[in-house]
């Protein structure tokens, strides 16, 4: 075989292998990393649970002139600082008896829901990370993912769980 032939065909080789690989990493790759600042749409019993979502926490906005409040009951203070717009919409096509709404980050992050019935905000639900549990109507909901520091910005995930 002539040595280009050769040199043709290993470099022919190392394109399709490094194609397939590529690929294969692509596909694996959009299946583990959640979304960023995703909008979500879930009914009862959806997979997968947890549902996750990511994005950067923080904002020059105060969390009371989000929240219209200083506090909500029985979720906590409205604390931190926010942007103007939601981070993420969650839409639930059903009733959910349980729900849970949890968020991880390395600093501290607070957490705002506006929806059907009513504005709930939370600080330190699990250590310095917010969350949000209980009994949640059919809707549309806004959540503002804030830092307690104005203008820093941290990277979080947002878990959504039915499971208790």
């Amino acid at each position: 075989m002539p040595p280009k032939t050769l040199v043709r065909g290993i470099r022919l080789s190392l394109m399709l292998g490094t194609l397939w690989i590529t690929a294969v990493m692509d596909t694996a790759m959009a299946e583990e990393i959640p979304a960023i600042f995703g909008d979500v749409t879930i009914s009862k019993k959806f997979s997968p649970d947890p549902f996750i979502v990511r994005g950067m926490s923080g904002g020059s906005v105060p969390s009371s002139q989000v929240a219209g409040t200083k506090e909500t009951r029985p979720t906590g203070a409205c604390t931190g600082f926010v942007d103007e717009a939601p981070d993420h919409t969650l839409e639930l096509g059903s009733k959910f008896d349980y729900l849970k709404l949890q968020v991880e980050s390395p600093a501290d992050t607070i957490m705002i829901v506006k929806g059907p019935g009513g504005t709930w905000c939370n600080d330190d639900f699990d250590g310095k990370n917010p969350g949000i549990v209980g009994e949640w109507l059919r809707g549309v909901y806004q959540i503002w993912i804030g830092s307690y520091n104005q203008g820093k910005y941290i990277p979080y995930t947002l878990k959504i769980t039915e499971v208790k």
